[in-house]
């Protein structure tokens, strides 16, 4: 099997005529912490529960830690710690309950560990998980998959429903536990994961559009503004890797989707000869995937 912690090759799933996933490839390295983002009924939670056996893929390969995701068993589940933002929890046990009935399960487990998140997250452990806040239960969830140091820990729309500080609660006890460990995370929240992810996966209707390390792709976007001496002819030219094109008879703007400033500059030359002034600026995460799936949207 292959050596990445995560990988898909042409991935398919239908629900009857409903194509969800359409021959989805990803890889996720090992050491990665990789966001996987995208419109909703893009495909993200479908995708991770086909990676942990929880939905059956109609077609392709799928793989984690090493192992096909259709034959996982305890030796390769322990390795792999698991939050979503639907999990139900036994609110019936206290949080302390909870840990200390997961432990004989995992041949890792550190209680010393587990006792630490307690502290670090603030979880009252004599409290039962039924009366404690959204925000608590997910860090209880986050508690329980770090407690037995996995390799692979999977996350899906952690951040749904939590007030910023559960959000970046949350966010510093992965980051600060993920020595060693791959993260997979799917999430609608840019800005968390704008400031901790290594690598960015676009996905948009059941197709990976975009794979990349972070800093790539913020690099090769940029937002430019064109102002005019006289109006865009009515027939310019776009090059493909301009989005979003707008144009009012004193000012053009785009999204370039593949910046090089000496080429950017040769471009509105050839385009836009009489042009007075540019203006480029860098783009936010959101903006960027907003741009796309506009595009792509206006191309379906």
């Amino acid at each position: 099997m292959s050596s990445a912690a995560v990988e898909t090759i042409s991935l398919q799933k239908r629900f009857g005529r409903n194509c969800v996933l359409d021959g989805l490839n990803l890889r996720v390295e090992q050491g990665a912490v990789f966001a996987l983002v995208g419109p909703n009924g893009a495909g993200k939670t479908t995708t991770i529960r086909i990676l942990l056996n929880i939905v059956e893929a109609s077609g392709g390969m799928a793989s984690v830690v090493g192992a096909d995701s259709r034959a996982l068993g305890p030796a390769q589940l322990e390795r792999i710690g698991y939050v979503s933002e639907d999990q139900q929890l036994p609110g019936w046990m206290t949080v302390e309950q909870f840990l200390q009935y997961l432990s004989p399960f995992y041949s890792r487990w550190d209680s010393q560990l587990a006792a630490t998140l307690i502290r670090q997250f603030h979880l009252p452990a004599d409290r039962q998980l039924r009366h404690l806040s959204r925000g608590m239960r997910m860090k209880a969830a986050l508690a329980s998959s770090l407690a037995y140091r996995p390799e692979l820990l999977i996350l899906d729309e952690p951040f749904s429903g939590l007030d910023p500080l559960s959000r970046d609660e949350f966010l510093e006890g992965v980051l600060e536990n993920a020595e060693n460990m791959t993260v997979l995370v799917s999430s609608h929240d840019l800005s968390e994961i704008e400031s901790c992810a290594s690598h960015i996966g676009y996905l948009d209707e059941g197709k990976l559009r975009i794979s990349e390390e972070t800093q790539s792709l913020a690099a090769r976007f940029r937002e430019v503004e064109v102002t005019l001496g006289d109006p865009a002819p009515a027939n310019t030219p776009w090059p493909d890797t301009w989005l979003q094109p707008q144009t009012s008879a004193a000012v053009v703007r785009f999204v370039d989707s593949h910046y090089d400033a000496t080429a950017l500059d040769a471009h509105i030359r050839a385009a836009f000869p009489n042009a007075r002034s540019v203006d480029v600026q860098p783009m936010a995460l959101r903006g960027i995937f907003v741009a796309l799936a506009r595009t792509n949207r206006k191309a379906a």
